[in-house]
């Protein structure tokens, strides 16, 4: 099985150890080998100075044109915050079945004590998760602790698991029989 890739897109530095977090679930999850890939290259024109946020749809369009050599899946993780036209932000967004996903940590956390590190990192894993669940054609799941549930807000976030749910867990085997790991 090739490698699910993790890049950091973001503005600012790379958190080294929080990356280390995501590449270790992404790889418990899906039961495949999860590297971190440093590259300096970044999206350019993502950027919508009517909105003051960054297109995630642009995102992943460079993303799926950018992908490591080998890659099964690319997932890109930035600091940025992410819009789709239709809504006010995206957590992430992810190409259905396809081999990129981008995911943002801007509305992980509110910038203040309340919101521990070990909680934005412990989002940012399930975000990761649940995007990358996308790309191996798992869509949202209605039980609420599944990874694959959908959050509209914080507290959705935070109310769910970092893992598929057994019902997610059969789809997502099914799926890699389907090739969806190519």
């Amino acid at each position: 099985m090739a490698a699910i890739y993790l890049w950091w897109i973001g503005a600012d530095a790379a958190d080294r150890d929080l990356l280390e977090q995501v590449r270790q679930q992404v790889g418990r999850t899906f039961e495949a080998p999860a590297v971190l890939w440093d590259d300096p290259s970044r999206p350019t024109g993502t950027y919508d100075t009517r909105r003051g946020q960054h297109s995630s749809t642009q995102i992943l369009r460079w993303l799926a044109a950018h992908q490591p050599p080998g890659a099964m899946k690319t997932l890109a993780i930035t600091d940025v915050d992410l819009f789709i036209p239709v809504l006010t932000f995206v957590y992430g967004e992810a190409q259905l079945g396809g081999r990129a996903a981008v995911v943002s940590m801007a509305r992980l956390g509110d910038g203040t004590a309340r919101v521990s590190p070990a909680m934005v990192s412990a989002r940012l894993v399930k975000e990761a998760v649940h995007e990358l669940g996308h790309t191996f054609g798992l869509t949202h799941c209605g039980s609420e602790r599944c990874v694959m549930t959908r959050s509209v807000n914080m507290a959705g976030v935070d109310r769910k698991a970092a893992v598929l749910c057994a019902d997610c867990r059969t789809v997502y085997r099914d799926r890699l029989l389907e090739g969806y790991d190519q």
